[in-house]
């Protein structure tokens, strides 16, 4: 799971010069320099352009420019259309959506938008993506009705269908159907930039597409008026994050994603040369367990874990400002429709003792608890680090594996590399979104009548309020089960230049409606 300057002194030097500031190699595409591009340091190279292919954030954060989806997400998190003409048509029994498309869409590759397009997406959503495997599982139909019409028929009504359309993780994209392959080799999509270049460890380059087929509404979190305000935006692979920081206070980039949190006095006094951004409530790190092999299979060791563990300390050490977390063990804010104190008496035990216990009596015999953690996210890493200690004084052995993101992203897939990996998630309006774990098929692999029952009831209720009652009997399960475990709550923080201009907060960045002064 899911913020953050070349600024006007590098772009006079000249793109080589500027380059050269940055710590890149000059590429064929970045040779010369447009009138108006953005330089924005990411926290890796991600590991896939292909959105369908990964759920890592920073895929989606590059690749929504790119591509689109039916519907997206409005400033207040409601679902609005995007490539949908409008809101769907639902059945009176809540199987059947009908989905207007937008006329006149642009494609990169010059023709426009249709149904075809739509249903041969989706599909590959749902063939390949872990969240459209989940969602697989409830369509029983999926096809056009005519050149702008696609119909969904699901076979029990199924509330977060419309929300999972419109997730930028592990995202619904629409693509063109004759660029669709596995891997993709083209990336056809309809969004206001178009891809131009990769070089992987250097630059994923992508150009403003002058044909791009805007909505009219007002600007509103992701959904609205979409403009290419720039020419050109450059996502720069910078994993260290001590380097982006450097890198912003240098004047190097117009965007510096996920800064340290030590680096907000230095940025509040950089005079200028760039800026802090606070992101609030942000998202929620959270701790995934194995549960299809090794020593964390076991339901009982994955409570005398759950029981060892002080998520207090551990967002202290990742966050260190108290601005920055909160420690509560509510999956959800208060005054949201699913805050519920269920299952909640387990949260923050820092019981060692206890947990020692419960580790003889689920049988416990000194195995390595292997913990699958990375620096690229510095927090993550020094949760690690507490959680490791917490875990030695109940009796534990733990083994610390510190990759790079992209490394873990890979190995979380093979049961038998990992006990538990760290990793995190934007804070979003809908359970079902986050994490995947709650579907099916994601590493961790959670599977559980409990689980199955709990859910069914929740997602086939359409009735807003008494949904809400019904999660509390999810997160109960979860409590239980342990599947994973909800850290609790963080802000972030990024860096912008002064002269990035429109700049809006999010989960998944974008620049979009954003220009340089």
């Amino acid at each position: 799971m899911t913020l953050n300057s070349m600024t006007r002194r590098a772009l006079s030097l000249g793109m080589p010069a500027a380059l050269a500031v940055a710590g890149l190699a000059v590429g064929p595409a970045l040779a010369q320099t447009p009138k108006s591009a953005l330089n924005l340091a990411m926290v890796a190279e991600p590991p896939s352009l292909d959105p369908m292919a990964s759920t890592a954030d920073l895929v989606g954060t590059i690749m929504q420019h790119v591509y689109e989806t039916l519907y997206t997400f409005d400033g207040k998190w409601g679902v609005a259309p995007m490539l949908a003409e409008s809101m769907p048509t639902v059945s009176k029994d809540g199987l059947r959506y009908t989905i207007p498309l937008r006329k006149g869409v642009k494609l990169h590759s010059g023709r426009d938008l249709d149904a075809d397009d739509v249903v041969a997406s989706l599909k590959r959503w749902m063939d390949m993506a872990p969240r459209g495997k989940s969602l697989a599982k409830e369509v029983e139909t999926l096809a056009a009705k005519g050149p702008h019409t696609v119909e969904i028929v699901l076979k029990k009504p199924y509330a977060p269908l419309l929300p999972q359309l419109a997730l930028p993780s592990g995202m619904a994209v629409i693509m063109a159907k004759e660029s669709i392959a596995q891997p993709l080799t083209q990336f056809i999509g309809t969004g206001p930039y178009r891809f131009r270049e990769r070089r992987p460890d250097q630059y994923v380059l992508l150009s403003r597409f002058e044909a791009y087929s805007a909505r009219k509404e007002a600007p509103s979190g992701y959904a609205g008026k979409r403009e290419a305000l720039v020419e050109e935006l450059r996502f720069l692979p910078v994993p260290n994050p001590n380097t982006r920081v450097e890198g912003s206070l240098a004047g190097q980039y117009h965007f510096a994603d996920l800064l340290p949190l030590e680096a907000l006095p230095r940025l509040e006094k950089a005079a200028g040369k760039t800026l802090p951004v606070m992101t609030a409530s942000f998202g929620f790190p959270y701790l995934v367990f194995n549960t299809k092999e090794g020593v964390m299979a076991s339901q009982p060791m994955r409570r005398a874990v759950q029981t060892a563990l002080g998520p207090g300390q551990m967002l202290a050490a990742g966050f260190g400002d108290t601005r920055f977390f909160t420690a509560e063990a509510q999956h959800f804010p208060k005054g949201t429709p699913f805050h519920s104190d269920a299952g909640t008496e387990l949260y923050n035990e820092a019981n060692a003792n206890k947990s020692r216990g419960q580790a003889v009596q689920a049988g416990y015999k000194g195995d390595a608890v292997r913990i699958l953690t990375s620096r690229q996210f510095e927090f993550h890493h020094n949760m690690a680090l507490i959680m490791a200690e917490q875990l030695k004084r109940a009796g534990f052995k733990p083994e610390l594996m510190v990759v790079d993101w992209a490394t873990l992203i890979q190995r979380r897939g093979d049961p038998k590399l990992w006990d538990i990996y760290i990793t995190h998630s934007g804070q979003f309006p809908e359970p079902m979104l986050s994490p995947p774990q709650l579907g099916d098929g994601a590493p961790g692999w959670w599977d559980s009548p409990a689980k199955k029952a709990a859910l069914a009831a929740f997602n086939q209720e359409p009735n807003a309020a008494k949904r809400g009652a019904l999660w509390g009997a999810v997160q109960k399960v979860v409590y239980e089960e342990v599947p994973y475990i909800n850290v609790g709550k963080f802000s972030s923080l990024a860096a912008k230049s002064p002269s990035l201009d429109n700049y809006q907060p999010a989960t998944w960045p974008f620049f979009w409606n954003t220009k340089l002064k």
